[in-house]
């Protein structure tokens, strides 16, 4: 697979990384860098876009697809298909800009983006039972209305905004990025900004839930996806333009077991205090089967059922994690028979500002502001 974040065209419509950084201008003015967090025991760092607004990265994509439209000058309502988070990224872009936003949810989203969704003014149209079903009807509302149809994924202004996901990841250079996939928009962005720096980007799927997995191996036979705990993934037709760009820019996808998955999700929320949704802890379960110096996983959202979690949290045990390799050596001091033994700290060395037992600063992490324990 190519090595180059160069555009990709897809009929008349073309993407690039100048379209990237062109969405990240519009979005600084509205939406701020989310936080990095070190996942010890996971020996992986995560992208929390959990606490992004909306509490998804969808909005980044939503809101650059609006204001794109905007310096166009088209002014139509907007409607879209969703399982949940792009509607509420698309309605709290839309509240934002002073839009109208129409959404279509299958019926069985949970109900929490639903609420979101509705708490911003937009529009809520249940419809189907699954994303597809929602996306055929979206598409007929925009026909008979003349509404602006805009894809959750399999459009060049929301793959633009998703790919600011991967800018704020360039100045920390890992040498992985792992990102979930469903239509391929989150993935998409992120190998265009970063793959033309040298960056491995793997895509991760659930089993039974892989159509873009088949897809890139020349499988398109529409296949209802797999019931799972991912249901911002369950797409049963993989966007047109995504799979182009993924095709050229992706390195690999990791098939993740649903047990895997219910796992890593409750290992998130045990060990490191993050919340985060059945397709925001894809990525990190991918992450046990990738090699990596300095890994980084999308959490992709958060807005996960609270029933659900409690269930998961109820049912699912965690095997132990493995005990942690000891990153420095421990000298003992003379002590006497009363005194317990204490481990000795170097002092600071003026030649690098480390020493044993006191955390390092690597140069390229430092420029970011980011402590390597």
């Amino acid at each position: 697979m190519r090595s180059s974040g160069e555009q990709i065209d897809e009929g008349d419509v073309a993407v690039g990384v100048a379209d990237v950084l062109a969405a990240q201008a519009r979005l600084r003015r509205y939406l701020t860098a989310t936080p990095l967090h070190h996942a010890e025991r996971f020996g992986c760092w995560l992208k929390l876009e959990n606490l992004q607004r909306t509490g998804s990265y969808k909005v980044r994509g939503a809101l650059n697809a609006l204001l794109a439209a905007r310096e166009r000058g088209d002014e139509r309502p907007v409607i879209a298909a969703s399982a949940g988070n792009h509607a509420q990224g698309l309605a709290w872009a839309a509240y934002r800009l002073g839009m109208q936003a129409i959404t279509v949810m299958p019926r069985g989203a949970p109900d929490t983006k639903v609420a979101g969704v509705s708490h911003w003014g937009a529009t809520v149209r249940l419809h189907g039972d699954s994303y597809d079903e929602a996306k055929a009807f979206a598409h007929e509302l925009a026909r008979q209305h003349g509404y602006r149809l805009l894809s959750a994924f399999d459009d060049p202004d929301v793959i633009a905004g998703q790919g600011t996901v991967g800018l704020e990841l360039a100045a920390l250079a890992p040498d992985v990025v792992l990102v979930p996939i469903g239509g391929g928009g989150l993935a998409s962005g992120v190998a265009l900004a970063l793959k033309s720096q040298g960056i491995r980007i793997v895509g991760a799927q659930v089993e039974g839930v892989d159509s873009m997995a088949r897809a890139l191996e020349g499988d398109e036979r529409p296949i209802e996806p797999a019931t799972s705990l991912a249901d911002g993934v369950r797409v049963k037709v993989p966007g047109m333009l995504t799979r182009r760009l993924l095709a050229e820019l992706l390195d690999d996808i990791v098939i993740v077991r649903e047990a895997e998955l219910r796992e890593t999700l409750v290992r998130l929320a045990l060990e490191e205090h993050v919340i985060a949704e059945g397709a925001g802890a894809l990525a990190l379960a991918a992450g046990r089967r990738v090699a990596g110096r300095r890994k980084c996983a999308v959490v992709s959202g958060g807005n996960v059922d609270a029933g659900v979690l409690a269930t998961l949290l109820s049912e699912v045990r965690p095997r132990a994690p493995r005990r942690p390799r000891r990153r420095s050596r421990e000298t003992a001091l003379p002590v006497s028979a009363q005194e317990p033994a204490i481990p000795t700290l170097t002092p600071l060395r003026p030649d690098t500002g480390a020493g044993r037992g006191f955390p390092r600063m690597d140069a390229n992490w430092a420029k970011a502001g980011v402590e390597l324990a």
